[in-house]
Order: C-alpha cells, then sequence, then structure tokens
C-alpha cells in the first residue's frame, strides 16, 4: 500500500513523462477527478431520479438550445436506444421539450424547460465551484496544459464539434 503521509500536492512531470508509471498516474488522476467533481452533483440527480446520461443530456441542450437529436448523439457518442431512454424520462419529469424543425420537419429539436435550466444550472454551480477551486489552486499556465491535454485525447474528426460548443467559438 502507498505510504499516504505524502504530501497531497502534485511534483511536476519527470522529463520521462511517457514512461508506463507517468501515464498510468495521469489515468489515475482522471479517473479519481472525474469520479470526484461528478460526485458533487451525484445525490442532487439521485434525489430527482437521474443519473449522469441525464446531466450528459441537460447540460448539452443548455449548451445549444435547439440542438437535433442526431446531433446530441453525437456529442454524446452513445445508442440511440441509450438517448430515447434518457430523453422519454426528461420529457415526463418536465424538463426538456421536443419541437419540430422549422426547415427539416423530420428533425426534432430539444431545449430545456424552465424546471430543466434551474436544474442543470443547480448542477453546474456545484460542478463550477469544484473545478473553479481546482483551477484556482493550479494556475493559469497549469489549466491551459490540462485543457491542451484534454483536447488531444478528443479524435480529430471530433474536435471541431468540441470546439463548436464554446461561445467564444475561438
Amino acid at each position: 500500500m502507498s505510504d499516504l503521509s505524502r504530501s497531497s500536492a502534485s511534483t511536476g512531470a519527470s522529463p520521462l513523462f511517457l514512461r508506463e508509471d507517468e501515464v498510468r498516474r495521469g489515468i489515475e488522476l482522471l479517473y479519481f477527478g472525474y469520479t470526484r467533481l461528478t460526485n458533487a452533483i451525484d445525490k442532487e440527480l439521485v434525489k430527482q431520479g437521474l443519473g449522469r446520461a441525464h446531466h450528459r443530456a441537460l447540460y448539452f441542450i443548455a449548451r445549444q438550445p435547439d440542438l437535433t437529436v442526431g446531433e446530441l448523439l453525437r456529442l454524446l457518442a452513445i445508442t440511440k436506444q441509450s438517448l430515447g431512454r434518457v430523453l422519454k424520462e426528461l420529457h415526463e419529469r418536465d424538463l426538456v421539450v421536443t419541437k419540430t424543425g422549422s426547415v427539416d420537419r423530420r428533425q426534432k429539436l430539444l431545449r430545456l424547460t424552465d424546471k430543466g435550466k434551474a436544474l442543470e444550472a443547480e448542477l453546474f454551480t456545484q460542478l463550477r465551484s469544484r473545478l473553479s477551486a481546482a483551477y484556482v489552486s493550479a494556475g493559469q499556465e497549469s489549466v491551459s496544459g490540462f485543457w491542451r491535454v484534454l483536447e488531444g485525447l478528443i479524435p480529430e474528426a471530433d474536435r471541431q464539434m468540441v470546439f463548436d460548443l464554446r461561445n467564444d467559438k475561438g
């Protein structure tokens, strides 16, 4: 077992950062960081009878009102059947509404209801609090480096889709 009395602060990456130990450390930090970040909202989701898949759908619909079902499928990279179950529950709970596209009547455009907006905003506030504290602790240069690493994990074919979520589109 590891010595838990060691400093909790990370040391800098080794010049040999591609060694197995260094890569494993990154995987572990990513796993535990993500788990602890999402734990911040799990209690509220459980209280609502929802899960993380519901949260992801709410998050992206909030980011892009009138998102099509097809676009949401691509963002979430899940099956149509899985998304169908999630959207059905969100509709039943009056968190999401669907309207027909004005140009293409076959399109289903997704939008949060006022109730959905309030829930998504509450969940975002909790996530923002945790992530902001970590950003402050790490500093601007580290945040930029972290973003570059995460962007590097996204396949080239999907990067534009992710970048298009940014408000500044820059």
